[in-house]
Formats: C-alpha cells, sequence, structure tokens
C-alpha cells in the first residue's frame, strides 16, 4: 500500500492496535492529543472568563490622572515597564533568541546529514529536522502569517481600558478593530515555547546546565510582552503552548506515518 494512498475503513483499527504496539508512537499521539486538548481548554477559559485578561494587565498598567478638557470616560496612563530602557534592551536581545537557535539547529542538522555510514544517526537527523519543521509551522506559519494577521485582537495598550481607543476583545474573538500584527497570540511567546522543546536535543553532559537558562528565556519573553502592555495574559500563554502543541503534533504526524509505512 503507498503511503499516501487513504486506509481503508477497515484498516484503522488495525492502525491503532499497532499505534499501541509501538512504544514511540503512542507516547507521541498522546501527548499529542493532550497538548493539543489543553489549549483549546484554556482558550474556552479566557474567552468566558475575560477577567482574567483585563485583571493581568491592571496590574501591570500605571493610571494617571488625564489633563484638563478630556472626554469623560477616556483612561490616561501608561504600561511602565516599557518605557524602561534596561527592559526594552532585554527584550529586543530575547526576541532574536528563538532565530539563533533556529540557526544552531540547522548547523547541527547540516553536520549531522554529512556523516555517512556507521557514524551517520538517522534518529538525531530526524529529531533536528522536524524541530525545524515545527519552528515553521508554529511560530512562524500558525501564530505570525495566521492568527496575528486575521484575529483581529488589539493589544492591551491599544483598548480603552488601558489608554488606547479600541475595544477590549477577548481571547478568541476575530470580531475586533486591529489590522494587523494583532495581539491574539504573541509571536514571541510562541518563539519562547519552541525554545522548550529543544531541551531534549541538547547532549547530555550540557543538558542539565542549559536548560535552565533555556527554561529562563522561554518564561521571561513572554513575561515582557505581558508587562509592556504588548499582550493579555491569554496571549502569551496560548502563544506558548502553541509551540510545544505543534511540535507534538509534528511528531505524532511522523510517528503515525512510520507505523502506518511498516505495516503497509
Amino acid at each position: 500500500m503507498d503511503m499516501e494512498s487513504p486506509l481503508p475503513k477497515s484498516d484503522y483499527k488495525a492502525l491503532l492496535d499497532s499505534l499501541r504496539r509501538d512504544g514511540d508512537a503512542y507516547r507521541a499521539s498522546i501527548l499529542a492529543l493532550a497538548l493539543f486538548t489543553l489549549w483549546w481548554l484554556l482558550l474556552a477559559i479566557f474567552y468566558f472568563f475575560p477577567v482574567l485578561d483585563i485583571t493581568t494587565s491592571a496590574a501591570f498598567f500605571d493610571r494617571t490622572q488625564c489633563p484638563d478638557g478630556t472626554a469623560a470616560g477616556v483612561v490616561c496612563g501608561d504600561f511602565p515597564s516599557r518605557l524602561d530602557p534596561l527592559l526594552i534592551f532585554l527584550r529586543k536581545v530575547l526576541f532574536y533568541a528563538p532565530s539563533a537557535a533556529a540557526i544552531v539547529v540547522i548547523i547541527a542538522l547540516v553536520k549531522a546529514l554529512q556523516h555517512h555510514g556507521a557514524t551517520y544517526e538517522p534518529a538525531k537527523v530526524r529529531r533536528y529536522g522536524l524541530s525545524l519543521i515545527a519552528f515553521f509551522l508554529g511560530p512562524y506559519v500558525l501564530v505570525n502569517l495566521l492568527l496575528k494577521s486575521f484575529s483581529g485582537r488589539p493589544r492591551p495598550h491599544q483598548t480603552d481600558l488601558f489608554g488606547g481607543e479600541q475595544p477590549f476583545m477577548p481571547a478568541g474573538s476575530f470580531a475586533g478593530q486591529c489590522d494587523n500584527n494583532c495581539s491574539f497570540v504573541s509571536g514571541e511567546a510562541a518563539g519562547a515555547g519552541w525554545l522548550i522543546c529543544l531541551i531534549p536535543l541538547l547532549p547530555k553532559r550540557f543538558r542539565l546546565v542549559l536548560a535552565s537558562g533555556i527554561v529562563a528565556v522561554s518564561l521571561i519573553t513572554p513575561a515582557f510582552r505581558l508587562s509592556f502592555g504588548g499582550h493579555y495574559l491569554s496571549d502569551v500563554v496560548l502563544g506558548w503552548l502553541s509551540s510545544p502543541v505543534v511540535f507534538a503534533l509534528v511528531v505524532a504526524v511522523f510517528e503515525i506515518a512510520r507505523v502506518r509505512k511498516n505495516a503497509a
């Protein structure tokens, strides 16, 4: 049976049985399903309880007295963190961390492909390749090209709750007035979430040392976006989690395809 051809319905049970017998494929499928379900569950929570977003952003907002003559109901103030030169510099540095990590993975992949015979490690090549596919499909395609372009959700500092002019929109609503590069979800948080997925790729002798730094960068990046008023809590949480979800789905699809090919 060709790998690209659809399975007859009678063969789906056989495929499921094969997945259960294959530990790697079964674990990958369960993890992908669990993370995918968790993402949608969190989205539902943020959508039905928008106070979570509003309250969290309000904690970083410094409300000030409006100048004389300001229209009634207008909120004046700003997010002081986004005006701090040191924090601005750190945010710019961390902004490029995922891209720098992707370049390192590409170099590692090229080096791994240059090995032949007994020194060739297909598992390593596969891990590097899948991580780059997940980086492209997650932070780049799903987040920046699709969600941020079409969600319409204004950023906190753009809304009338925090000194802007546009109305607040809950997570998951596509009815906002933002035209492009919108708040839902955070692209920087998605890139930071992808960094977490690289920890298993690290050499074991360096993993313990480097993992703590990767985790710190991965968590500080979305925290900056939240404190700067650039994103809501839901934007950074769902943006960050989107990368592990996509990574897990990519691995699961590969494992299922492998099991299907072996069973054919």
